[in-house]
């Protein structure tokens, strides 16, 4: 059995490493293979066609790491990749028992660094199911069976002596050094406190330390419906390192219309690493969706920039393509194409939060 590349004691900043941006080029992208009837209620089935639609769009430029808890899942999931046009050739399929799928949230989060020499490592951020569920021992381990299996090196992230815990979409980067964040996720004193007793300060020393930025930004609020409690992946997106998208809902009416305005006045007095104001362009919402009485977190911020294509959410709304066309504008490296996601949004997110790159 392949032992574990042993932890490291220095943080990632310290010795060159940051976390790169979304669109820089990827080795892969890491998937969790679908099978939480609890996410998907009555509607797994669907969701692993889903799952098709986007690994045939992520693996025409890269390979595809799909997590799969046993032998029998992975048979069945090559099977649904098969019909749906997927080269299997481009997926790997790595045996670790899960208890989601959120692999942006639980999979392993890498930094680089160019010298003395070109290494990728990963940060082990101790997941804790978004400090809501109880059912999260399996998948807090992604990361170290990826850093065995890749045999990268594996950093332990914690803060005044404690595992520190942060997930994949509760953070945006530019990979020049300015990390976008909320307040709600990481700061409320009483819900979903994922680091009990940490400041501000204490997350913008971390972050510095384990992802190697040097700039932290905080808006305020997400979208209502939103169960990780205002990840920044479906509000604001960095599309490349001067410019980022921002939701706004245009409906007063709307419950989301004033939290999300605050994130726009918000938005006018932050800066870049260098000083600069980042360019913003709004992005729209679609209208509200809703399931046994309750509002999903839709939002069209929740894209994938891969190598070959940028996957985003649709919603058979109008604002479909519009949002496609001001990200098909931004995007001139790669096409932008659309997946539907009314069924995915079920699970409170969409194909970012199912995502997690590992660059090249």
């Amino acid at each position: 059995m392949k032992r574990a590349p042993k932890e490291t004691a220095s943080a990632p900043a310290e010795l060159g490493f940051a976390m790169p941006a979304e669109w820089e080029k990827h080795e892969a992208t890491w998937l969790g293979w679908p099978h939480n009837e609890t996410d998907w209620p009555g509607k797994l089935d669907t969701i692993r066609w889903v799952y098709g639609e986007m690994v045939r769009k992520i693996s025409a430029g890269e390979m595809v790491r799909l997590l799969v808890r046993n032998r029998a899942e992975q048979r069945l999931a090559a099977s649904y990749l098969r019909r749906a046009g997927c080269d299997l050739g481009r997926v790997e399929f790595i045996l670790h028992p899960t208890n989601r799928g959120w692999t942006r949230d639980s999979g392993p989060i890498c930094v680089r660094r160019r010298r003395p020499k070109a290494e990728v490592a990963i940060v082990h951020f101790h997941f804790n199911a978004w400090a809501k569920y109880p059912d999260w021992q399996l998948d807090t381990r992604v990361p170290e069976t990826a850093a065995r299996i890749l045999k990268k090196r594996l950093f332990h992230a914690e803060c005044n002596g404690r595992p520190f815990v942060l997930e994949g979409g509760g953070i945006e980067v530019n990979g020049r050094g300015t990390l976008l964040t909320t307040e709600e996720c990481y700061l409320d004193p009483k819900v979903q406190v994922r680091n009990p007793g940490l400041t501000r300060a204490d997350y913008e020393e971390t972050f510095r330390k384990y992802l190697g930025v040097t700039n932290v930004l905080w808006l305020r609020n997400g979208p209502v419906g939103d169960d990780t409690h205002g990840h920044i992946d479906d509000i604001a997106r960095f599309v490349n390192p001067r410019t980022l998208v921002l939701i706004r809902e245009s409906n007063r009416r709307d419950i989301n219309y004033r939290p999300l305005a605050e994130n726009w006045d918000r938005v006018q007095d932050l800066r870049l690493e260098d000083g600069s104001k980042p360019e913003v362009v709004p992005l729209p919402m679609p209208a509200p969706l809703t399931f046994d009485g309750e509002r999903l977190p839709a939002s069209y911020a929740n894209f994938y920039i891969a190598n070959a294509s940028v996957i985003v959410p649709t919603f058979n709304d109008p604002n479909d393509r519009i949002a496609l066309g001001i990200l098909g504008e931004l995007f001139n490296d790669r096409p932008v194409v659309g997946i539907h996601a009314v069924d995915l949004v079920l699970g409170f997110g969409s194909l970012h939060c199912l995502t997690q790159q590992q660059p090249a």
